[in-house]
Parts: structure tokens; C-alpha cells; sequence
């Protein structure tokens, strides 16, 4: 039997950057559609994972980005947890101007929950200079449907 992995042993030296190609703006949307993790009582989540992404100096490096979500495939950990370590990596490598991240997750004993941070929003410390996500159509984009 392997050993029990927790949410401190999700190792965020995996994500790597690449410079960016631009100094004007633009967004980048990735898709994760098979973003899997333990559950807490170590039965396996599944979501799909939705990043908005405004960079600045530094670019997600996708092959990166994907050894990061496989690696999370033996951690257990909620998805509370999850959403908030992962954005917290996401913004340390990357330092976007924005980032948004959507976690929709699939049922679960008949529950299903969707989860969203935006560093937009003033109680992550942002400046809501973008304010498209108050009008709560964000995800229309995206086509994600509960």
C-alpha cells in the first residue's frame, strides 16, 4: 500500500515559465479537462479546471502545467484546498496581471460544486480594474454548464 500524500507535498518547482512573446496585452483560456485528485477520504475528483490568463514578464509553459496536474493525481486534499494551493503556486511562478481560475467538479455522492478565484477581486488583493466577473457571465466563455 503507497503512502498517503497531503496538500504539503504538492511541489510547485514543477511549474515552469517561458518569457513572454508580447508586451501587449492579451488573454490566454486553457482548459484542463481531466484534472483529477484524492478526495479527502482518498476516493478520486474529477474537474475540469479553467484558467484565464493576463500575463505580463512570464508565460505558463504548458508541459509543465500538465506534470503539475498529473502530479496532483496522488495527493489527497479538498477541493477548497486545492483550488486555493493551486492559484497560490500559479501566481507565485507566473506573477500575472490576472489570473482566474474556475474548478467545476464533478458529482459526488449527487453533489456537485464549482469553485472560482480571481486575483481581480479587492479580497485577494486585486484592483477590480477588470470587473467582467460582478456581471456573473464569465463562464458563458467557457461554455461550462453545472
Amino acid at each position: 500500500m503507497s503512502e498517503t500524500k497531503l496538500y504539503h507535498a504538492i511541489d510547485k518547482s514543477i511549474l515552469k515559465s517561458i518569457p513572454n512573446p508580447s508586451k501587449d496585452a492579451y488573454e490566454i483560456k486553457i482548459k484542463i479537462p481531466e484534472f483529477t485528485f484524492l478526495g479527502v477520504k482518498e476516493q478520486p475528483d474529477f474537474a475540469n479546471v479553467y484558467l484565464t490568463f493576463y500575463p505580463k514578464k512570464r508565460i505558463i509553459e504548458l508541459k509543465s502545467l500538465k506534470q503539475y496536474v498529473f502530479h496532483l493525481r496522488d495527493i489527497t486534499v479538498s477541493y477548497e484546498r486545492l483550488i486555493n494551493i493551486f492559484y497560490d503556486h500559479m501566481m507565485e511562478v507566473y506573477d500575472p496581471d490576472r489570473l482566474r481560475i474556475v474548478m467545476n467538479c464533478n458529482p459526488r455522492g449527487g453533489i456537485s460544486s464549482k469553485l472560482t478565484i480571481d486575483s481581480d477581486w479587492s479580497v485577494r488583493g486585486g484592483e477590480e480594474k477588470y470587473r467582467d466577473w460582478a456581471s456573473g457571465n464569465l463562464d458563458d466563455n467557457w461554455q461550462v454548464v453545472m
